[in-house]
């Protein structure tokens, strides 16, 4: 049988579950009698061994042990572990899959994820860094012990959580292997060109941002990062919570981009993530994919209980 996912939308939210689909007419027999679907219906809810299915369907235990055997065959039910009773052990058995299908070979039709759908201008910023529906780069984090030329430790980097469940819901499978470093790791490994890189934190806490800040349209000052943020005119952004959302070209590797999500202080970092996500399609609709790009964002917390919910562009 192959694997295959449903996807439902219903009052706008959609939702999938895994499906098994039957290539073989005869595979599908077993399932068609009534006590085996009520054997499925038991087993899908929790792990049981048919002498416990035998129980709880009063029927006789050769029965269970027949009809359970016929539904591994064909793949429906699966060993789920054992358990040890009355001095033997007693093989369990749960559902293995929570829906099950047969698929003719046409009517197919190519659809936009719901994530995409919503979220039109943040997939079109992040074009290159999703190849076959998975992110493709490294998210890198500032190392939370002093470290690099300030001895700063970086309080921001939990916000690549939030920017990951982002890109998670534009792409629709998760990438083969793990792509978040620490900024130390990443330069000592040499991971700065042949990947795509997304950076956050500023360059006070994380070497890497501090590496490409000098290619940045919107640049930190250089004199002193904390200082605030400069952009080509000379205007000065430093508060705590203004911050920066970029993507160049790598310098260190024409083939692949870098984007820069950073802040003044870690709550900038953050009003730069919150951008970048809840308010995309605000914040990247001037966005062009042509050249350089950079904008300024600020955080408020408009309804005063102590946290960022609402960002506006300022630059």
């Amino acid at each position: 049988m192959a694997r295959k996912s449903l996807v439902t939308e219903s009052d706008g939210q959609v939702s999938a579950k895994k499906i098994k689909i039957f290539r073989d007419v005869a595979q599908m027999r077993v399932l068609a009698n009534p006590v085996a679907w009520r054997i499925m219906e038991l087993l899908s809810i929790k792990s049981m061994y048919p002498a416990q299915v035998a129980k709880e369907l009063r029927i006789y235990e050769q029965s269970a042990y027949y009809y359970m055997r016929r539904l591994a065959q064909v793949g429906a039910i699966e060993e789920a572990g054992s358990n040890f009773v009355r001095g033997g052990t007693a093989r369990l058995y749960h559902a293995a899959s929570p829906a099950f299908g047969v698929e003719l070979g046409w009517g197919q039709t190519t659809v936009e994820s719901p994530g995409a759908s919503r979220h039109k201008s943040a997939l079109r910023f992040f074009e290159g860094f999703v190849k076959d529906e998975s992110f493709d780069g490294l998210m890198i984090v500032g190392a939370p012990e002093p470290h690099g030329p300030y001895k700063s430790s970086a309080r921001d980097g939990h916000y690549a959580v939030h920017l990951a469940f982002f890109l998670g819901t534009i792409t629709n499978a998760a990438p083969g292997e793990f792509v978040v470093k620490l900024d130390v790791d990443a330069k000592a490994e040499k991971a700065l060109s042949g990947h795509n890189l997304v950076s956050i934190g500023g360059p006070g806490t994380n070497i890497v941002a501090a590496e490409f800040n000098r290619y940045l349209p919107i640049r930190f000052d250089e004199g002193n990062f904390w200082a605030g943020l400069v952009d080509r005119s000379g205007r000065r952004y430093g508060s705590d919570n203004h911050g920066l959302i970029a993507k160049i070209r790598n310098p260190y590797d024409e083939s692949s981009s870098m984007v820069v999500v950073a802040g003044v202080r870690s709550a900038g970092t953050k009003s730069a993530v919150i951008g970048l996500t809840t308010y995309s399609e605000d914040v990247l609709k001037k966005f062009s994919s042509k050249e350089d790009w950079a904008v300024v964002v600020q955080g408020f917390d408009m309804d005063a209980d102590g946290k960022i919910d609402h960002v506006d562009v300022v630059s």
